[in-house]
């Protein structure tokens, strides 16, 4: 059973890790900011360039190869000084880095309750429940059968992660003028729908 302790401590964790999240988008660290951002990138590329399995022995490799040397190195140097300090990596060796059943449990009902919820939103949608949600959907599915016929995947993978480190500060500095610009649309776009709605029968919303 859990305690007040441990959920306030599993709280305060995740909040640690939304803060850190945070940082890295808006480069708050520019030099951490800019080695995942670099490192993100540097792997998205060697995708486009070769096989997953590629990819993965080389950095596989290239940690080995980091990995053993330096566990080589510190070797000769404690037989050299006549030293013992044990072995380099055994700080990371004793850390904990099994998931408990609690985390386990926690991520699973995540995963299922945006299963389910995507479920229902697509059952609704297919079906039409509603006809202008539908009517957008389909609409969303033609600018992507162009999106799809442009891009692949894994460019547009690219295009999310310079997003995700470029949006965020570019917000952050003109967020009056983007704020203004997207209200103009939003009421543009349910001006529209509303014509929409009242032109199409059965196409109105019912009103809860």
């Amino acid at each position: 059973m859990q305690t007040t302790a441990d959920v306030t401590k599993k709280e305060s964790s995740w909040s640690g890790w939304k803060g850190q999240a945070i940082d890295l988008l808006y480069w708050r660290n520019v030099k951490q900011s800019g080695a995942v951002f670099s490192s993100v990138l540097l792997l998205l590329f060697s995708l486009t360039q070769f096989s997953v399995v590629s990819v993965g022995a080389y950095l596989a490799l290239a940690a080995l190869s980091a990995t053993i040397s330096f566990r080589i190195y510190k070797s000769v140097l404690q037989a050299v000084q006549k030293t013992d300090e044990g072995h380099p990596f055994k700080g990371y060796l004793e850390m904990e880095i099994s998931l408990s059943q609690d985390q386990i449990s926690k991520y699973a009902d995540k995963i299922l309750i945006y299963t389910n919820t995507c479920m229902r939103e697509l059952r609704r949608l297919f079906l039409v429940q509603d006809l202008i949600d539908s009517l957008k959907f389909a609409v969303l599915m033609w600018l992507l059968t162009y999106v799809g016929a442009l891009f692949n995947g894994l460019t547009l993978l690219i295009l999310a992660v310079v997003s995700m480190f470029t949006m965020p500060v570019v917000y952050e500095k003109h967020q009056a003028q983007i704020d203004q610009y997207v209200g103009l649309i939003r009421t543009h776009v349910n001006s529209v729908v509303g014509k929409i709605q009242a032109k199409i029968p059965g196409a109105k919303r019912k009103e809860e």
